[in-house]
């Protein structure tokens, strides 16, 4: 049996790998947060209780605002995120002090003291309220509750269009808050080092965004920290914004008190302050003209919390995305992001894709049913393919459209077409046994069965969204050995032992050669954030160019002992050679020492060039897609409420994949991931405050609630990638609630306009 590889697998099943909380330094402190028990949303004109905790037993130092040698306030795009409150509370996770002491109960014990002394102002909960509301402003120097507006305008008048169509649908859904859940909370150990540079472990998805968000508070320039790589336990988006600032915060308590200074999150408060997944609440009316969708119009409200953070970006490629991958001629979309007082909300695995993908993939079979036709034909008809034009103009000809394809393969891997006759409708009836895989007699069935399915294309990396570029290093040594780092950061989800198989596959050496060096902010340029599914594509493209200079300088010193010219060098197989001459790979590099000349090269990808249009919504917006198709089949208990998921097929078009364990590994933990956020997850929010803070109350999918998955890929090597590799670590979760949602209707015989599609017990 072939084993799965990993880097990093022995360290962590052996329990050796050190994550941040298992590190400690001479005379470290603890630090702990501080947060109003009293308000969600007011005025601060004071706080209570900073003598008394200053006077517990072991506390070093309260930290406030009015501490900060740098700025209070920060942001990925824009600047209005407080670390630690200057005039105004407005969520509950807001931090408004730090204790800091010699044991972290004391400073807990500490923290317990400190209250906000405060003029309570409106809550703001409701997007669409908050929307409206002019007069009361959670970030009044905006002059709106509107984050941004995005849109498209393709076609004409749309009412005129929708007016004169066959048939036309109105559909609603909306989304709740979701959790990213992942296994280790936040935690930064920092301290000054004798040069003055401030070092900083952490957990956190991005050292990049992180040295920033700590050079922005120590008021210091960036050169003067070093982000330092450890080993995350996950991260799904969610350790970009609220990670950094815990190593902020860290890293500032550190500087004020001369000690290395530990800052570990319990689950509760990382559940109160972290950023969640946008809700959302999407109108859309549908125009049918014959077979085709012809006219769309969508209003989206996404819900951006107290902060910007990242909602401009999610909410754009909602915008690009909104009619699903399907072809239609006319659409009208906007799209806002709104400030309220709910709990921020940023990045999380799929990014604004998984809320209309919900939403699309229903009303799509709905339309179908309106048709009287087959949901698979309707879609057939109406998919994107080959050549075509997106909503926002733009044509699918630089690479493979394999979105029928990927579909058919699931229909055939599931054997949908003949499930899907046992589909319950909302009666009980027998049901046809296929865990076999043969035909067995029907037999009595007390439960629902049904199964669904859902497709997608997703835009590739950043899009028009930011920049998106990549470097990556490699430095052979001269005994043969290869150290290699790339500008993209290892969460958890193997992004280091996919590099190392792309360097050992592009450049034709032994695996076990290869060291991935740890990483630093100060050995390699920033990369981009490690998001939207780029690491193996824009890291991946940049080994791929490293390996191409790298060839090109090894060939340039080596030629003359091959008896070659520099052309004719060529590397495969871990030998260096000519038409007549052949060296192994460490007699290679020990000719370079001889030489003089180094076996080191730096690699770039920058990704091609798109646009976007904001007032109309056109243009380029990605420079690639992916492709993707995901089914699955549940039973219903309807006497205990509960739902069984009993199957999963997936097929995806990722482009040429790098590692087959791993990216199998990705669907089925992204698909585990979409399937608990559709039927389970909810943080149960009321008044602006997070009920459900620990996973006792939080609940995400066990592995019990799993079954067996078949998971395919079609290989489309894409022409805009190096290395061939698109992505897949979104791809694997953004449909599975859709596909649920269409399986439990095709159960039960209703919809849900809602997730988490929680199901109450019959009487």
């Amino acid at each position: 049996m072939k084993k799965a590889w990993r880097n990093d697998a022995y360290s962590k099943v052996t329990g050796r790998a050190q994550f941040t909380d298992d590190m400690k330094l001479q005379g470290m402190l603890h630090c702990v947060p501080v947060y109003s028990q009293k308000y969600i949303h007011c005025k601060i004109k004071g706080l209570t209780g900073l003598e008394e905790a200053a006077a517990i037993k072991g506390v070093v130092r309260v930290i406030t605002h009015k501490d900060i040698p740098g700025k209070a306030n920060f942001g990925q795009i824009v600047q209005d995120y407080f670390m630690l409150t200057v005039d105004r509370i407005r969520c509950e996770g807001d931090v408004i002090a730090l204790v800091v002491a010699e044991s972290r109960e004391q400073a807990i014990e500490a923290a317990t003291l400190i209250e906000v002394i405060g003029e309570e102002l409106p809550l703001l909960l409701d997007p669409q309220q908050a929307m409206a509301d002019e007069k009361n402003l959670i970030h009044p120097g905006k002059g709106s509750n509107i984050i941004n507006h995005h849109k498209i305008r393709r076609g004409g008048d749309i009412d005129t269009i929708l007016a004169d169509c066959d048939k036309v649908l109105q559909r609603s859904y909306y989304t709740g808050h979701v959790e990213h859940g992942y296994l280790e909370a936040e935690t930064a150990l920092c301290h000054e080092r004798p040069d003055g540079v401030m070092e900083v472990r952490g957990s956190m998805q991005h050292p990049f965004s992180t040295r920033r968000f700590v050079a922005s508070l120590l008021g210091c320039p960036l050169a003067d920290v070093e982000i330092v790589g450890n080993p995350t336990g996950g991260g799904f988006g969610g350790k970009d914004d609220t990670a950094a600032m815990v190593c902020a915060r860290a890293a500032l308590a550190a500087k004020l008190c001369g000690r290395p200074v530990k800052m570990t999150y319990k689950r509760e408060w990382s559940i109160r302050e972290s950023y969640k997944r946008h809700p959302y609440k999407l109108e859309y009316t549908i125009g049918l003209k014959g077979k085709m969708i012809h006219a769309v119009k969508v209003k989206m409200l996404a819900d951006g919390g107290a902060y910007t953070s990242v909602t401009p970006w999610v909410t754009w490629r909602s915008t690009v995305q909104c009619c699903g991958p399907y072809q239609v001629e006319n659409v009208h979309c906007d799209v806002y992001g709104v400030h309220t007082n709910n709990i921020f909300t940023g990045a999380m695995r799929g990014f604004g894709a998984p809320q209309v993908d919900f939403s699309v993939e229903q009303w799509v079979e709905d339309c179908a049913q309106a048709l009287d036709m087959d949901p698979l034909e309707f879609r057939r008809i109406n998919m994107v393919t080959q050549d075509c034009e997106t909503i926002t103009h733009q044509k699918l000809d630089n690479h493979i459209v394999s979105l029928e394809e990927v579909m058919d393969k699931a229909l055939e891997i599931s054997d949908y077409v003949n499930k899907s006759k046992q589909n319950s409708h909302g009666s009980f009836k027998s049901k046809q046994s296929f865990s076999s895989g043969k035909s067995d007699a029907p037999v009595a069935y007390d439960k629902l069965y049904g199964i669904g399915l859902a497709i997608s294309y997703r835009g590739c990396s950043l899009g028009a969204e930011g920049m998106d570029f990549c470097s990556a290093i490699i430095n052979c040594q001269f005994d043969g050995s290869i150290l290699l780092e790339v500008g993209i950061h290892e969460n958890g989800q193997g992004a280091e032992s996919a590099m190392i198989k792309l360097l050992q596959r592009e450049l034709g050496v032994k695996q076990d050669r290869i060291r991935y060096n740890r990483p630093s902010t100060s050995h390699i340029p920033d990369g981009g954030t490690t998001v939207a599914s780029r690491g193996t594509l824009m890291g991946g493209g940049a080994v791929v160019h490293a390996v191409e200079n790298l060839k090109k300088i090894i060939a340039s010193s080596v030629y003359e002992k091959l008896q070659c010219s520099v052309e004719e060098v060529k590397i495969d197989q871990d030998k260096v050679y000519g038409p007549r001459v052949t060296m192994s790979w460490e007699e290679a590099m020990h000719q370079m020492f001889l030489n003089s000349d180094y076996p080191y090269a730096f690699g770039v990808f920058q990704a091609p060039k798109v646009d976007w249009d904001e007032e109309t919504g056109r243009g380029n917006a990605y420079f690639t897609w992916g492709y993707s198709c995901q089914i699955a089949e549940v039973e219903v208990d309807l006497k205990q409420g509960k739902v069984q998921l009993i199957g999963v097929s997936a097929v995806h078009d990722a482009g040429k994949v790098v590692d087959m364990d791993m990216i199998k590994g990705q669907v089925y933990g992204g698909f585990t991931q979409g399937y608990g956020m559709g039927i389970m997850e909810d943080i149960g929010l009321k008044e602006g405050r997070i009920v459900h803070n620990n996973f006792n109350k939080y609940k995400i999918p066990r592995s019990t609630d799993m079954p067996d998955f078949k998971v395919e890929f079609i290989q489309n090597p894409d022409p805009n990638s190096p290395s061939g590799a698109k992505g897949i670590g979104e791809p694997a979760l953004e449909i599975a609630a859709a596909a649920t949602a269409n399986a439990l209707h095709n159960a039960l015989g209703k919809r849900f306009d809602h997730y988490p599609m929680i199901l109450e017990k019959e009487k």
